[in-house]
């Protein structure tokens, strides 16, 4: 059953990468990606596999350096993230046992929430993707916080789901798998429903990275047919990323990881407030314009 579950992964795998490789041929007069594109996905996607994440602080990069415009950060970093993902996937599930009904089913409640999410996300104003991203950074914040100081739940012994919990885990994931592309992170939240559900830590890691890996290959597609993204900070992500994954996942086995959360947090914390600052000064324009009641009066 598990080699099927790769065997899927790499079918979606190759469609993305078909619709990824038209992407690259309609930009092949574009410039390649700078040095520092690559060097953010190698950095994000490095400690992403180690689990701090990588949305909100590559959605801090790209807003601090003003490199990616807000309305089209998720559509990039969902982009960005997806190959990488895919090797995140391929080797948590190949190298974790988990029970393979409860992966299956939560993998595919995951990207059915991306597929559905990506549609409407793509769709939206400037305005309303920086709420969106500051609001989704502020509760990604709360999550680190809450792993800083030892509030998640521990978590139980189980490999597998049976009966309502396996339920409640299908629509939680659906529910993620639609949030992610707005740009919140996958991986913490997750892990939460996964320990409140009574599995094993280590259990959550393969639902977790292949439903990444699924719902970006699926997701990603809707915001490349609408062009919501960045094309070299996309592929300059894509490129750094799969080394980065590489590393962290073979070469290194444990990391001070506490002072670096610490520091992801406040430039989070930063990060949501000028985003919703910026959201603030799109609408103060709209607020100053006469309703077109008031112009006829005036005229």
């Amino acid at each position: 059953m598990k080699s099927i579950l790769f065997l899927a992964l790499s079918v979606c795998s190759v469609i993305f990468c078909a619709v990824w490789a038209m992407e690259v041929y309609r930009n092949r007069k574009a410039s390649l990606p700078r040095v520092r594109d690559c060097v953010i996905g190698l950095v994000m996607l490095f400690f992403d596999t180690l689990g701090i994440g990588c949305f909100a602080p590559t959605t801090a990069v790209y807003k601090l350096w003003n490199l990616v415009p807000d309305e089209d950060i998720p559509g990039t970093l969902n982009i960005g993230i997806t190959l990488p993902a895919v090797a995140e996937g391929l080797i948590f599930m190949s190298i974790v046992d988990v029970d393979i009904k409860t992966l299956v089913l939560m993998i595919i409640a995951a990207s059915l929430g991306a597929w559905l999410g990506a549609g409407v996300v793509a769709g939206w104003p400037r305005r309303k993707i920086q709420i969106g991203l500051g609001v989704t950074l502020l509760v990604t914040a709360g999550f680190m916080l809450m792993t800083i100081f030892h509030l998640l739940p521990i978590g139980g012994n189980l490999l597998g789901l049976q009966g309502y919990k396996l339920t409640i885990g299908i629509a939680a994931n659906l529910v993620l798998g639609a949030l992610m592309t707005l740009g919140i992170g996958f991986f913490a939240p997750c892990m939460v429903v996964v320990y409140l559900l009574g599995m094993s830590p280590i259990a959550a890691f393969p639902i977790m990275m292949g439903s990444v890996a699924y719902l970006g290959t699926i997701g990603s597609i809707r915001f490349i047919r609408k062009q919501r993204y960045c094309w070299k900070p996309a592929i300059g992500m894509t490129i750094g990323g799969v080394p980065g994954v590489l590393l962290a996942a073979y070469l290194v086995r444990s990391l001070p990881l506490r002072p670096l959360r610490w520091l992801v947090f406040v430039v989070i914390i930063y990060t949501a407030v000028m985003m919703l600052r910026s959201a603030i000064k799109e609408r103060s324009p709209q607020l100053a314009q006469p309703a077109p009641g008031e112009l006829e009066a005036q005229a």
